[in-house]
């Protein structure tokens, strides 16, 4: 998407002479590229299209070229013109970024085709660039999901092409803000720099100003130079300077160059593209700049855009014999980094975000951070079930993961800058979801196989016993199983620890459960909540649900049995044996050894005390409230609108919800419960379970009243006494934490315009305030926004709905509907209190369970108990012992028969823990001692497409004097497989076992 103001920025002009060595040799990559001409300024033509995995349209709508009504673009038009431009002229070069499209193109060639398209790839005039599946969103995604769908396009790329399409550069011209985390992971990959089109307004300026337009980002305080990254923004956000635009829907005038004719135009449009250049090369440090040459979804007809580059640079270039020194050629990012890279000089640099981005000082763009906050859940949940399903495929060795690319593919789709971001239009993010439900029923298959391997004793050939999901247990419902007399269920941890986890399964009789020894688990019955039953579409009967605690092995399941105590439906009857409190509007204090949390009569927080330390956070407030939406007509800045990509109040003292809540307090020997209500679209229940150290909030929201015509942008806030001191911490990308200072940027002095927008940050994993002694987190199940406005408060965004465009686009409000109601949205916060000497402990575990959750699978046995444990295993581990509680498996897939692709990281930072921040040492033979001995090991980059003694990053030098050493050596034998991990630190491996 590119908004054209954003696209017409202003330069001014310098050319620098540097001494630097021509350079042009036949080959890919490097080898390849024009180095120009040390005495002129070389402008790089970077030609290349901008498209979008979906957002006016589906992805498949925008690869055939479908519904022109809505936006003329058409992919595979695209990838044939170009392929037949690049044939015309061999100084042609051309970029392409989104695997996700050129796949589909790709399965489509003729071997003729085919052959000609990796002759171009090899001469390095077709280059891949970022090589993902799509361009990643960077504020709504968390890191696993950017790894996995980077390491699908490198798989494909690698597999086709060889190493000259191994990708180098990042290409993140049009996401809204840019990662830190994102920047690290790209480094580790092996890149060697990052362009892209956004950055601040303020800034840009800034960096105008100083010619600080390029940098070395170091991206990680933990990685040191491995994750430094020459990183650039591009002049024109992602599209050529002003009247230069040769596609066919563009009114740039064309090049006519017969004199004979009337209307010969080329001294003109020379002598106009030669100021241009002089003019941007003014914001930029050397003789080298780069302009790009396309656009949204432009090449449909490649003839017309280089026939006249062609022409462009023939005219210009012939201006040097007239003492002109501006020098044009045909270029790709990666030649105009070498070429920056050649200069030798010393570079500024970066250690913060790129975070929040806006475009003028109305227009932050923080109301994505949780635009579509269910499709941003639904995504996480569904990357769940991808990892679980990686592991189950590779411990039972039924080697489906062809069957499980459908699920790979569409989470790959989903990762775009306008798919989980929530910019898209409905019809849209409806396509996105109906992709990850394809996708997932597809891995239940790929489950069900793996578990009719691992679930029989003896390697019985055994009935199925069918294994399917709930994905509707946050609402109590689980159709399937009301009224079985018996059911299995099977909860599979893909953690590499043993944990407590905490079930619910709603019910409509009453049950025994037994584990796998054949003892009763101890198991509440407590009433569904009327929130909970009044959600629109829930076609539950059930009126209770059965809570337990389940201790899951590490990389293992557990099977719970649960068999009917009698044939009595249940409605609101609770079992008379069972020990129950319930009270309502009372006071409420709900208390385990850990935590004591108190209620008034009122439904109203008062205080949580961590017991164990004596740590005592008073709460002037706790619930909902809701900004108004900003009404404008966008046509001028101060009149932006509130909408799917921008977040506007009309004031920065947002509204409560209601000035009355209920409160409903439960209380059993498992949990403990305070059910609030504040009306009929919002409520909380905060559960506080045994031996828990962290408290659970679940909150409901929706469907959002829009009868007062008023769009509501609804945040749940957490009012503490804590002197924060403006300061608040979030995390990037669900894993390094960045400090955060109200009202303030490091790189350049800000100007406050909006008070509250202007301070919204992505919250994907964890946000924290502290004092000295104290620290109070928050935890989320998905990616929202959120800030901390005044000292002592979070809150956290968490549905939206709005009744304007914000003018960027999408060209519809965010208003989403379902069941002929406003959308309801549900989920969970948890909460701590500790320490901040402590509390890395609660929120690193406490973030890798709730994104990392054991996967529940169902089945209806026709067995009974006794003959059921005797025919399958009811508890399994793929360890002997759990890993090391800073490791986490991230990766665990299996290749082909013998061959695995894993990677493990340390998750906890440097000096956040005494204990569990220091490196520490794993046998990784132990992670296979279900699948054989390991024969062969090599380590790769962390896109798993590069051995890692193979990977050469180009050198920087850096104002601050220092080199950074891009060369990576770690060596690993089979001799001695014990893996050092250091903080942060995320090692892949090709391993092979027989």
């Amino acid at each position: 998407m590119c908004i054209s103001t954003y696209c017409t920025f202003l330069f001014l002009i310098i050319s620098l002479c540097i001494t630097v060595p021509v350079k042009s040799s036949n080959g890919c990559g490097y080898d390849a590229c024009n180095l120009g001409d040390p005495n002129k300024l070389n402008v790089h033509i970077v030609p290349h299209t901008h498209d979008d995995v979906g957002w006016l349209k589906t992805v498949d709508q925008y690869y055939y070229g479908a519904r022109e009504n809505i936006q003329h673009a058409g992919v595979q038009y695209i990838l044939d013109s170009v392929i037949h431009a690049l044939e015309e002229n061999p100084d042609r070069r051309f970029i392409y970024v989104e695997i996700a499209f050129f796949w589909r193109w790709w399965n489509q060639q003729t071997n003729e085709t085919r052959t000609k398209v990796k002759n171009f790839v090899n001469e390095g005039r077709l280059e891949f660039i970022s090589g993902g599946w799509c361009m990643n969103d960077e504020a709504s995604t968390h890191y696993n999901s950017i790894i996995d769908q980077h390491s699908l396009g490198a798989e494909f790329l690698r597999d086709q092409f060889g190493e000259c399409a191994r990708p180098k550069i990042g290409w993140q011209i049009d996401p809204f803000g840019h990662s830190r985390e994102q920047a690290s992971i790209l480094a580790q990959m092996g890149f060697d720099g990052l362009f892209f089109g956004r950055a601040d307004y303020q800034d840009i300026e800034q960096r105008q100003k100083i010619r600080t337009m390029e940098m070395i980002w170091q991206a990680s305080t933990n990685l040191g130079d491995q994750s430094w990254l020459f990183t650039g923004v591009l002049p024109n956000g992602y599209g050529p300077p002003g009247s230069f635009c040769f596609d066919i829907f563009c009114d740039g005038e064309p090049i006519m160059d017969d004199p004979r004719l009337h209307d010969y135009n080329v001294p003109e449009r020379v002598q106009k593209f030669i100021q241009i250049a002089h003019d941007e090369a003014l914001a930029f440090a050397t003789n080298h700049i780069i302009m790009t040459m396309g656009s949204d979804f432009q090449y449909g007809n490649a003839n017309h855009w280089f026939k006249n580059l062609d022409k462009l640079i023939k005219y210009v270039n012939a201006e040097q014999a007239n003492g002109s020194n501006v020098n044009v050629f045909y270029s790709t990012p990666s030649c105009y980094l070498y070429a920056l890279n050649k200069v030798g000089r010393s570079w500024t640099i970066k250690t913060d975000d790129f975070f929040p981005y806006a475009h003028h000082p109305h227009g932050f763009w923080t109301g994505y951070f949780t635009s579509r906050a269910a499709l941003k859940r639904y995504e996480r949940h569904s990357n769940n079930i991808l990892q679980v399903t990686r592991q189950l495929n590779a411990f039972a060795n039924t080697n489906l993961r062809n069957s499980i690319f459908r699920l790979s593919e569409a989470m790959g789709v989903v990762q775009h800058h306008d798919a989980v971001s929530g910019t898209e239009k409905q019809e849209v993010a409806f396509d996105y979801a109906m992709r990850l439900a394809e996708g997932i029923d597809a891995a239940v298959d790929v489950i069900n196989k793996a578990y009719d391997k691992l679930l029989p004793k003896d390697n019985q050939s055994l009935p199925n016993v069918p294994q399917f999901l709930c994905q509707l247990t946050n609402i109590s419902e689980c159709l399937p199983i009301e009224g079985q007399d018996r059911f299995t269920l099977t909860l599979w941890n893909p953690t590499g620890h043993t944990i407590s986890h905490h079930v619910r399964v709603p019910v409509t009789k009453n049950y025994t459960i037994l584990d796998s020894t054949g003892h009763v688990i101890l198991a509440d019955l407590i009433p569904i909540s009327e929130p909970t039953k009044k959600i629109p579409g829930r076609k539950s009967f059930a009126m209770n649900q059965l809570i337990f605690k389940a201790i899951l092995p590490a990389l293992g399941f557990n099977t719970y049995y649960f068999e009917v105590k009698n044939n009595t439906l249940l409605t609101n009857k609770i079992n008379d044996e069972q020990e129950i409190i319930i009270t309502k509007d009372d006071k409420c204090i709900l208390q385990n050894e850990y935590l004591r949390v108190e209620f008034d009569c009122q439904g109203n927080l008062n205080k949580i005390i961590n017991l164990k330390k004596n740590i005592v956070v008073p709460f002037t407030a706790q619930g909902f409230y809701w900004y108004t939406s900003f009404a404008g007509n966008n046509s001028r800045a101060e009149f932006q609108a509130s909408g799917a990509y921008i977040f506007r109040p009309n004031s920065s003292d947002p509204q409560p919800v209601s000035t009355k809540r209920s409160i409903t307090c439960i209380k059993t020997a498992t949990v403990q419960s305070a059910i609030i209500v504040f009306n009929d679209w919002t409520s909380q229940e905060i559960n506080l379970y045994d031996n828990a150290n962290i408290l659970e909030v679940e909150w409901t929201v929706g469907p959002i009243p829009i009868d007062d015509n008023i769009g509501k942008e609804i945040i749940l806030r957490y009012d503490t006494d804590i002197k924060s001191q403006s300061k608040f911490y979030t995390d990037a990308n669900g894993r390094e934490v960045l400090e955060r200072i109200r009202d303030y940027r490091p790189t350049w002095n800000y100007s406050k315009v909006e008070s509250v927008s202007g301070n919204y940050y992505p919250i994907n994993s964890r946000i924290w305030i502290k004092e000295p002694n104290r620290q109070f987190t928050i935890l989320t199940d998905r990616s929202e926004g959120g800030s901390s406005i005044y000292d002592g408060s979070i809150e956290i965004m968490v549905h939206r709905r709005t009744f304007y465009d914000d003018a960027l686009g999408v060209d519809e409000p965010l208003n989403e509907t379902a069941f002929d109601d406003g959308l309801v949205v549900r989920g969970r916060h948890f909460l701590i209190i500790e320490s901040p000497a402590s509390s890395a402990l609660y929120h690193r575990v406490g973030s890798q369970q709730l994104y990392m959750h054991p996967l529940a699978t169902y089945a209806l046995p026709q067995l009974s108990y006794v003959n059921y444990s005797t025919t399958y295993h009811q508890t399994w581990s793929g360890l002997e012992n759990d890993l090391p509680l800073n490791i986490h498996l991230l990766t665990f897939d299996q290749l082909d028969t013998k061959q695995y692709l894993i990677r493990v990281e340390h998750y906890f930072e440097l000096n956040e823990d005494d204990t569990y921040s220091n490196s520490v040492i794993f046998d990784l033979q132990k992670i296979f001692q279900s699948q054989g001995i390991i024969i062969d090991i090599v380590e790769l980059t962390l896109s798993g497409n590069l051995p890692l003694n193979n990977m050469k990053r180009l050198q920087w030098s850096t104002t601050n004097k220092t080199l950074s050493k891009m060369n990576i050596l770690k060596e690993i034998s089979l001799e001695d497989l014990n893996i050092i991990l250091n903080p942060m630190e995320i090692r892949t491996f090709l391993v092979t076992v027989e």
